[in-house]
Protein backbone atom coordinates (compact mmCIF):
# COMPACT_ATOMS: atom_id res chain seq x y z
CA UNK A 1 0.00 0.00 0.00
CA UNK A 2 1.62 3.28 -1.49
CA UNK A 3 0.82 6.32 1.08
CA UNK A 4 1.67 9.66 -0.30
CA UNK A 5 2.47 12.94 1.69
CA UNK A 6 2.42 16.40 0.54
CA UNK A 7 4.59 19.21 1.61
CA UNK A 8 5.63 22.45 0.71
CA UNK A 9 2.37 24.47 0.67
CA UNK A 10 1.70 27.79 1.67
CA UNK A 11 0.90 31.35 1.24
CA UNK A 12 1.50 33.03 -1.48
CA UNK A 13 1.86 36.68 -3.44
CA UNK A 14 0.48 36.85 -7.13
CA UNK A 15 4.02 36.25 -9.46
CA UNK A 16 5.84 34.13 -6.61
CA UNK A 17 6.67 30.82 -6.14
CA UNK A 18 6.31 27.63 -4.40
CA UNK A 19 8.12 24.01 -4.30
CA UNK A 20 5.54 21.17 -3.47
CA UNK A 21 6.92 17.92 -2.57
CA UNK A 22 5.24 14.56 -2.34
CA UNK A 23 7.01 11.57 -0.57
CA UNK A 24 5.75 8.28 -1.14
CA UNK A 25 6.05 5.33 1.45
CA UNK A 26 5.45 1.51 1.56
CA UNK A 27 6.29 1.63 -2.54
CA UNK A 28 7.40 3.25 -5.23
CA UNK A 29 6.89 6.01 -8.07
CA UNK A 30 9.61 3.40 -10.37
CA UNK A 31 7.48 2.73 -13.16
CA UNK A 32 4.24 4.49 -12.29
CA UNK A 33 2.88 7.31 -13.41
CA UNK A 34 2.46 10.26 -11.08
CA UNK A 35 0.02 13.09 -11.17
CA UNK A 36 -1.09 16.72 -9.58
CA UNK A 37 -4.60 17.57 -8.56
CA UNK A 38 -6.19 20.29 -7.45
CA UNK A 39 -9.36 21.42 -5.79
CA UNK A 40 -11.11 25.12 -5.02
CA UNK A 41 -13.86 25.26 -2.97
CA UNK A 42 -17.10 24.47 -4.45
CA UNK A 43 -14.80 23.20 -7.37
CA UNK A 44 -13.77 19.39 -8.76
CA UNK A 45 -10.98 18.20 -8.15
CA UNK A 46 -9.19 19.18 -11.66
CA UNK A 47 -5.96 17.64 -13.30
CA UNK A 48 -2.72 19.69 -12.90
CA UNK A 49 0.42 17.52 -14.24
CA UNK A 50 1.66 14.49 -15.09
CA UNK A 51 4.86 12.59 -15.68
CA UNK A 52 5.30 9.17 -16.99
CA UNK A 53 6.29 6.22 -14.99
CA UNK A 54 9.13 4.34 -17.81
CA UNK A 55 10.01 7.48 -20.20
CA UNK A 56 9.51 10.99 -18.17
CA UNK A 57 7.34 12.00 -20.20
CA UNK A 58 5.37 15.11 -19.26
CA UNK A 59 1.59 16.78 -19.56
CA UNK A 60 0.54 19.54 -18.63
CA UNK A 61 -3.14 21.38 -18.06
CA UNK A 62 -3.78 24.37 -20.33
CA UNK A 63 -3.72 26.54 -17.07
CA UNK A 64 -0.42 26.18 -15.94
CA UNK A 65 0.95 24.40 -19.01
CA UNK A 66 5.04 27.21 -18.93
CA UNK A 67 4.66 27.92 -15.60
CA UNK A 68 4.10 24.62 -13.39
CA UNK A 69 6.85 21.78 -14.10
CA UNK A 70 6.28 18.21 -12.89
CA UNK A 71 9.43 16.25 -11.72
CA UNK A 72 10.50 13.34 -9.55
CA UNK A 73 13.62 11.68 -7.69
CA UNK A 74 13.26 7.95 -7.98
CA UNK A 75 16.04 7.96 -5.61
CA UNK A 76 14.51 9.33 -2.68
CA UNK A 77 11.38 8.36 -3.60
CA UNK A 78 9.88 11.90 -4.22
CA UNK A 79 8.08 13.77 -6.80
CA UNK A 80 7.83 17.72 -7.00
CA UNK A 81 5.27 20.02 -8.54
CA UNK A 82 7.41 23.80 -9.34
CA UNK A 83 4.82 26.28 -9.52
CA UNK A 84 5.78 29.82 -10.70
CA UNK A 85 4.14 32.85 -11.92
CA UNK A 86 1.21 32.26 -9.36
CA UNK A 87 -1.98 33.66 -9.76
CA UNK A 88 -4.93 33.85 -7.38
CA UNK A 89 -6.91 31.23 -9.32
CA UNK A 90 -4.37 28.72 -8.56
CA UNK A 91 -5.53 28.74 -5.05
CA UNK A 92 -6.47 25.23 -4.19
CA UNK A 93 -5.46 22.15 -2.13
CA UNK A 94 -3.03 20.22 -3.96
CA UNK A 95 -3.08 16.55 -4.27
CA UNK A 96 -0.88 13.98 -5.24
CA UNK A 97 -1.61 10.55 -6.99
CA UNK A 98 0.33 7.07 -8.13
CA UNK A 99 -1.49 5.53 -10.62
CA UNK A 100 -1.29 1.80 -11.50
CA UNK A 101 0.46 1.83 -14.66
CA UNK A 102 3.33 4.03 -16.41
CA UNK A 103 1.06 5.96 -18.61
CA UNK A 104 -0.10 9.26 -18.71
CA UNK A 105 -2.96 9.90 -16.99
CA UNK A 106 -5.03 12.85 -16.50
CA UNK A 107 -8.75 11.41 -15.09
CA UNK A 108 -8.58 11.19 -11.06
CA UNK A 109 -9.98 7.92 -11.58
CA UNK A 110 -6.95 6.60 -12.87
CA UNK A 111 -5.01 6.90 -10.23
CA UNK A 112 -5.05 4.41 -7.23
CA UNK A 113 -3.15 6.08 -4.51
CA UNK A 114 -3.57 10.26 -3.33
CA UNK A 115 -2.10 12.16 -0.39
CA UNK A 116 -4.23 14.05 1.92
CA UNK A 117 -3.60 17.30 -0.25
CA UNK A 118 -1.89 20.44 0.70
CA UNK A 119 -3.04 24.08 0.52
CA UNK A 120 -2.00 27.00 -1.89
CA UNK A 121 -3.45 30.25 -1.50
CA UNK A 122 -2.64 32.74 -3.91
CA UNK A 123 -3.10 36.50 -2.86
CA UNK A 124 -3.48 39.18 -5.46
Amino acid sequence: QVQLVESGGGWVQAGGSLRLSCAASGGTFRGYVMGWFRQAPGKEREFVASISGSYGGTYYANSVKGRFTISKDIAKNTGYLQMNSLKPEDTAVYYCAVGRTYEIKWRPGDYAYWGQGTQVTVSS
